[in-house]
């Protein structure tokens, strides 16, 4: 008898590996934000590490730019690996379950961002050192909830990139904070042998969705399928930071 957690966790990475082939993006986003709802925030991250990793080393590969890409944004790069180091334990001391509830909010701002389609823009003489905080910044927001696009999304959109690009550069980044946040699972001992098979299913799962995602974007308006995306994430952030605020009497 197939075991309904399986089932569940091999449908969450499906849905966000098609998620990350249309859009690029939100692979740990979706599985963490989802399974965040039936099981601790630490749990889930374990879950997504590896699986994100490898589909991260495909997007990471699949351009032309990465030479490029590596020579711009090394500060941000190594300043997310430091932030990350320094959130070490995060996700195992007292105030983990309140990264649940910074998961969430994350989500609503993030999304209502996208939304709003905010733009920025900075001059190559400021890249550097606001990459730096940037780097830094997201390090740290991701060694609490595991969740890396605030702030370099928008550092990222503002330094001016083709999309083709930008694709790459963000495969580029992930690949990086994932990697580091493997240290900090490791030393929390939350890599056991019990998320290797859950872990695996989710990787077989989540490249057969991000095939289906890239073979879909050639049909449907991006910018649709991109709405519905960022409406869903501020439904389930919100619920996420409600229910965990609900359950630590904060409300």
């Amino acid at each position: 008898m197939l075991d309904p957690i399986l089932i569940a966790i091999a449908f969450v990475f499906m849905l966000a590996g098609f998620v990350k082939g249309v859009i690029g993006m939100a692979l740990p986003t979706i599985v963490i934000g989802l399974l965040s709802t039936s099981m601790s925030t630490a749990h889930a991250i374990a879950l997504v590490i590896v699986p994100a990793i490898l589909t991260n080393i495909w997007q990471t590969f699949s351009g032309p730019y990465l030479l490029d890409i590596l020579k711009r944004l090394w500060p941000l790069l190594i300043c997310t690996c430091l932030g990350v180091w320094s959130g070490t334990g995060f996700l195992s001391g007292p105030y983990a379950p309140y990264g649940t509830i910074l998961l969430g909010i994350l989500l609503v701002i993030y999304s209502i961002i996208a939304l709003m389609r905010a733009r920025f823009y900075l001059p190559k003489g400021q890249e550097t050192w606001i990459g730096v905080i940037c780097g830094y910044t997201s390090g740290l927001i991701a060694a609490a909830t595991g969740m890396q696009s605030i702030p370099t999304m928008p550092y990222l959109q503002a330094i001016g990139m083709e999309r083709d690009e930008f694709i790459q550069a963000l495969g580029v980044f992930f690949m990086t904070s994932t990697t580091a946040m493997l240290f900090n699972l490791s030393s929390s001992g939350l890599l056991t042998r019990e998320v290797a098979i859950p872990s695996t299913l989710g990787l077989i799962t989540s490249l057969i969705g991000m095939y289906l995602g890239q073979m879909f974007r050639q049909r449907l308006p991006e910018e649709t399928f991109r709405r519905f995306f960022l409406v869903s994430m501020i439904i389930l952030g919100g619920y996420l930071a409600i229910e965990k605020a609900a359950q630590l009497h904060l409300l």
